[in-house]
C-alpha cells in the first residue's frame, strides 16, 4: 500500500498523532486526506478535506461516510485516556465508547469503500495493550479490546481484500502524556513509522523505540503464533 495518489482518512486529525499523520500523508503525495474532527478543521493544503465526525455518534459516523466517493487507507486514530482508578464505571465506558465502540464504527462504516479500493485499516492502539498502566486502567482495557478487535477483523477481512495493521505506541510526546516526565516520541517519528509499516506490510507496527523493544518477542511469541492459527481455522471455516 503505498500512499502516493491514494485517498486517507484520519480519525482525531487536529492535533498529536492525528495531525502529524495528515502532513506525514501529505508528504508521501497522496492525493486527498480527510481530516476526521469533531470541529470543523482547516489545513493549508488544498488536499485536506475536513470531515466532522465523532465517532461516538452513529447518526454522524454514517453520514461522513456518505461525504466521502472513495477511499484506500483508513486510520483510526481518535482515542480519550482517562487517568482513573476504576472506581468510577464513567471512565471505563468513556474509554470503550471510543476506542472500542468507536473503532468498530468507523470500520463499518467506510468498510465498502475498503472493500471496493482493496484498501486497508490502521488501528492506532497501544502497548498498553499488552499490559496496563494501572494509572490509565480503562484506558488500558479499552486497548486491550481494540488490538483484539483488529486482530479479528484482520482474519475476518483478509478474504475481502482489505488489509489490517495495529500501530502499537509507546509513549509519544502528545496531549496524553503531558505531565510524564519519561522519554517519548515525537508525533512526527510515530507519524512516519505508521507510514512505513503500512508500505512495507507489516500487521503489527512498533513505531517508536519503547514499543520496537519488545516487537521481535512479539513476532515469535506464543500470542502471535495463536492468532495465526486462530486465522487459520476461521479461514478453514469460511471456505467449507
Amino acid at each position: 500500500m503505498m500512499i502516493a495518489g491514494k485517498s486517507v482518512l484520519v480519525t482525531g486529525a487536529n492535533r498529536g498523532i492525528g495531525r502529524a499523520l495528515v502532513d506525514e500523508a501529505l508528504s508521501r503525495d497522496a492525493a486527498r486526506v480527510y481530516a476526521g474532527t469533531r470541529q470543523p478543521f482547516t489545513h493549508p493544503d488544498s488536499r485536506v478535506t475536513s470531515l466532522t465526525l465523532d465517532v461516538t455518534d452513529a447518526a454522524r459516523v454514517a453520514t461522513a461516510a456518505g461525504e466521502v466517493s472513495a477511499l484506500d487507507v483508513l486510520i483510526n486514530n481518535a482515542g480519550v485516556a482517562p487517568y482513573d482508578d476504576l472506581s468510577d464505571p464513567a471512565a471505563l465506558e468513556q474509554a470503550l465508547a471510543v476506542n472500542l465502540h468507536g473503532t468498530h464504527r468507523v470500520v463499518r462504516a467506510f468498510l465498502p469503500l475498503l472493500v471496493k479500493s482493496g484498501g486497508a485499516i490502521v488501528n492506532n492502539v497501544s502497548t498498553m495493550a499488552f499490559a496496563p498502566l494501572p494509572l490509565t486502567p480503562a484506558y488500558s482495557a479499552s486497548k486491550a479490546a481494540a488490538f483484539s478487535l483488529t486482530q479479528s477483523l484482520r482474519a475476518l477481512l483478509a478474504g475481502q481484500g482489505v488489509s489490517v495493521h495495529a500501530v502499537l505506541t509507546g509513549p509519544v510526546d502528545t496531549d496524553m502524556t503531558r505531565g510524564f516526565e519519561i522519554p517519548k516520541a515525537s508525533a512526527e517519528s510515530v507519524a512516519r513509522a505508521v507510514f512505513d509499516g503500512l508500505e512495507n506490510s507489516e500487521e503489527d507496527i512498533f513505531p517508536d523505540p519503547m514499543s520496537r523493544s519488545v516487537a521481535e518477542d512479539w513476532r515469535g511469541g506464543f500470542a502471535k503464533t495463536l492468532e495465526r492459527q486462530y486465522a487459520a481455522i476461521a479461514a478453514e471455516v469460511a471456505a467449507a
